[in-house]
């Protein structure tokens, strides 16, 4: 478990070791804690986030429901690429 900006998080997903704590905490703000999950990929040594909603949020809609994450990773991340998903700890 990972505690970033007072939440915390759990790696669910670490695909070829994207996952770097220090990197996470550097790029996630205030505009991720809505979401349910976060997730990163990376592509020329540069790390972009994502923000998804589970499908039971009210707030998911289409791309940004964590089931299409699959088509997100082919349709707008460079093929193969690093990646992690994170996912909120509600206590």
């Amino acid at each position: 478990m990972f505690n970033i900006n007072n939440q915390d998080y759990k790696l669910i997903k670490n695909y070829r070791d994207a996952f770097d704590i220090e990197d996470v905490k550097d790029k996630v703000t205030d505009y991720y804690s809505d979401y349910d999950y976060i997730v990163g990929d990376i592509a020329y040594n540069k790390l972009r986030l994502k923000g998804f909603y589970s499908e039971k949020n009210k707030k998911v809609k289409g791309l940004n429901n964590i089931i299409n994450l699959d088509n997100y990773l082919k349709e707008f991340c460079a093929p193969d690429c690093k990646y992690f998903v994170l996912e909120k700890v509600i206590k």
